[in-house]
């Protein structure tokens, strides 16, 4: 709601207006949004925000879109009230609508769709923080690391350790080699639900530079990133609460690497007897990354070509083909491999 952050194109139309809401008043935001034709929630971060807002969309009988990344709030949408609710409404809720997720899981549903069998999925991200803005990225970029996070491994839904699992990925300029951790996404509790028998769904991250990561790491370990309170000169300060507020200042005059943030899909599986392996990478700038998708994903609703309802999540009612040339019409560029392996033993 700070005008001053709506780019100068909005501002200037006179179809744009302006409305401050407490997403956790629920009266208001039903009243706000009522008559709207969908609603995008891009209000973070989504594990304090996703569940209210879809609440209140569903209560208005709204459509719904957001850009949640927080795996919290995608496990609460899916196995709570909030479903059926929506079924009953008729509308569609869509969670994980941006870039990760969002296009990740899209490319993946159009690889899956090549392939007579889906083994693997491994979604790699890293984003400079030089793009990151405001308290809720870096609220999002400390939480999805603490405590107990779920990946799929083995064909069943595991909890490992948040920032562990240290792997080397390389994506393209000018990002280069980094190295990804575990992290709490949404994707390992949703796409086994729309790509049956795969048996592996990882999704690892990282913020850079490396200095960032370490000093996260560091942080987690000597308790800074505890949410339990301590006692501070006669005040209860969550370690945690203390630690997010610091982050506002702690990268001032510190390389804040590129502008530029990067994705990186790994599917593997078979197809006609034999193993194939596809890679999709991105890299371009965080926030048209995240935008882009929920506003393609408005308009296919829009459309008409969104036609689930309940809570759904990409992979399970956004035609990829539509999506990703709608992407690349806006800009996107993907840059792909395949590769194919004889399953032949000699």
């Amino acid at each position: 709601t700070d005008p001053s952050r709506v780019q100068d194109k909005l501002r200037a139309s006179g179809k744009i207006s302006l409305r401050k809401i407490d997403v956790n008043d629920h009266n208001d935001l039903v009243s706000a949004i009522k008559d709207a034709d969908v609603v995008i929630n891009c209000a973070g971060p989504f594990y304090k925000t996703a569940v209210a807002v879809a609440r209140a969309a569903v209560e208005a009988k709204v459509n719904y879109i957001d850009i949640c990344d927080d795996y919290e709030a995608t496990d609460i949408l899916f196995t709570s009230d909030i479903d059926n609710a929506a079924k009953r409404a008729g509308i569609t809720v869509l969670t994980g609508m941006g870039s990760d997720p969002g296009t990740n899981n899209v490319i993946v549903k159009w690889y899956a769709n090549q392939l007579d069998r889906v083994d693997e999925v491994a979604l790699f991200w890293v984003v400079s923080i030089a793009e990151l803005a405001g308290g809720a990225a870096w609220d999002h970029g400390l939480h999805m690391t603490i405590g107990k996070i779920p990946q799929y491994l083995d064909g069943k839904l595991e909890y490992v350790e948040g920032g562990t699992g240290e792997e080397t990925a390389e994506f393209l300029d000018p990002l280069g080699i980094c190295q990804v951790r575990y992290v709490g996404h949404p994707q390992p509790l949703t796409i086994p639900r729309y790509i049956k028998g795969v048996r592996r769904v990882v999704i690892k991250g990282a913020l850079i530079p490396s200095w960032v990561d370490q000093l996260i790491r560091e942080q987690r370990e000597t308790g800074f990133l505890s949410v339990e309170p301590v006692e501070v000169k006669g005040a209860k300060v969550a370690p945690y609460d203390l630690t997010l507020q610091l982050w506002g200042a702690i990268a001032n005059n510190r390389d804040k690497g590129p502008f530029a943030s990067g994705l990186k899909v790994i599917v593997k599986g078979e197809r006609k007897g034999k193993q194939v392996t596809y890679t999709a990478d991105i890299v371009g700038r965080m926030a048209p990354g995240t935008g882009l998708p929920a506003s393609i994903a408005a308009l296919m609703l829009d459309a008409g070509d969104v036609t689930v309802k309940g809570v759904v999540a990409p992979e399970g009612c956004i035609d990829p083909e539509k999506f990703l040339a709608a992407l690349l019409q806006r800009g996107a560029k993907i840059h792909q491999t395949e590769t194919i392996k004889s399953m032949l033993v000699v």
